[in-house]
């Protein structure tokens, strides 16, 4: 462990501070020991200990306790020599758990007072509570210094855990987003597949290959999302993020799995927002797969309309022989409302009039910025 620079050049300044200021002090009094060697020596000792005290903090208070007690109790008068002792306080204050620095300056502070005591002009008790203001007043400002910071440290952790936390959820909800799409598109097909297998065979292979494109297109888009979370890989590996720009594959992709999807686009097409492009394509990804899941009908219909400061979203169903879309508490609606209001939007879910279900959103986008 290196002695911290801003250390040496502190100690090195109580030196100085500390020859002169005391020779100037001894100059204003002639009630005390005149100073001499020995009592530059025990100052020069009291500051050039401060050099080490960020790594021997404990040992820095011993060293300057005894020089400035020793100063005190051989009646030099009061002097420099007590910035030292003051520092090395607070840092024992500062950088040693509390219960050893509060027993570290217990033990320092009868030492110091010591001269009170043994002096033959000392004022004994009553110099105690001046006396302990030496003691006391760098302790106290240590300890909330220490705490200040230990707060504040805190504070970070725990906007950093939030923010991890922010991020698994982010991409929990993403992979959800991916797989649960992908899985519902190939189930569908297997399921085809499996029916016409004994007796069409050629309709089955349509319904193979189209798994085998679904689940290659969830694969990639999955390994962006975590390629992205990872940082790292090639960044040729790494797919953009998904759009509406991508919204009529979607919809391809769909079609082929069973699903009658038509697009409407209302508004001339801009470019978004990151979130709030990947926010729309989400929505309609996650929409189209509960139709997938859940209509009888398997019709949608997806209508976008950009508007001045905003682009909505509706997918639209129409009843069928079995039950719609869900009542609404579903995860994958609940991930759409919390994706949707994480960028300030609007969101809505629920039966229409007809019977049918519908999922409607209206996202900020920042007039096309």
């Amino acid at each position: 462990m290196r002695v911290p620079i801003r250390d040496v050049l502190l100690a090195l300044a109580f030196v100085v501070i500390g020859v002169f200021g005391t020779f100037g002090a001894d100059e204003r009094t002639t009630l005390d020991t005149p100073v001499d060697a020995l009592a530059i020596t025990l100052v020069v000792i009291a500051a050039a200990a401060v050099a080490v005290r960020g790594r021997w903090p404990l040992a820095v208070l011993a060293a300057t306790t005894v020089a400035t007690s020793a100063y005190l109790v051989l009646g030099y008068t009061f002097g420099p020599i007590l910035l030292s002792f003051m520092v090395a306080i607070y840092t024992v204050a500062r950088h040693v758990a509390l219960p050893r620095s509060a027993v570290a300056a217990a033990l320092a502070l009868p030492i110091l007072l010591l001269h009170l005591f043994v002096q033959s002009s000392a004022i004994g008790l009553i110099g105690i509570i001046p006396g302990s203001a030496w003691v006391i007043v760098p302790f106290a400002v240590g300890v909330t210094v220490r705490l200040t910071r230990q707060s504040a440290e805190q504070t970070r952790a725990e906007i950093v855990r939030g923010q991890v936390n922010d991020e698994r959820l982010r991409v929990a909800q993403e992979v959800h987003d991916v797989v649960g799409h992908g899985l519902a598109a190939i189930k569908m097909q297997a399921d085809v597949a499996l029916h016409l297998l004994a007796r069409k065979p050629e309709q089955a292979e349509i319904a193979l290959n189209t798994i085998s494109r679904t689940s290659t297109d969830a694969l990639e888009e999955l390994r962006a999302t975590l390629a992205a979370v990872r940082r790292s890989g090639p960044e040729t590996h790494r797919a953009p993020a998904p759009g509406l720009a991508g919204l009529d594959e979607l919809a391809g992709r769909l079609s082929a799995a069973g699903v009658d999807v038509s697009v409407e686009t209302a508004g001339e097409p801009r470019s978004l927002p990151a979130a709030v492009d990947l926010a729309a394509y989400r929505v309609v990804q996650e929409s189209l797969t509960n139709v997938l899941r859940h209509s009888g009908a398997q019709v949608a219909h997806v209508r976008v309309g950009y508007e001045t400061d905003e682009v909505s979203i509706s997918v639209t169903n129409p009843p069928g022989p079995a039950p719609t879309a869900g009542d609404g508490q579903g995860l994958g609606l609940v991930g759409m409302r919390e994706r949707v209001h994480a960028i300030a939007g609007s969101f809505t879910a629920g039966p229409t009039r007809d019977g049918g279900f519908e999922v409607r959103c209206v996202l900020p986008s920042g007039g096309g910025e």
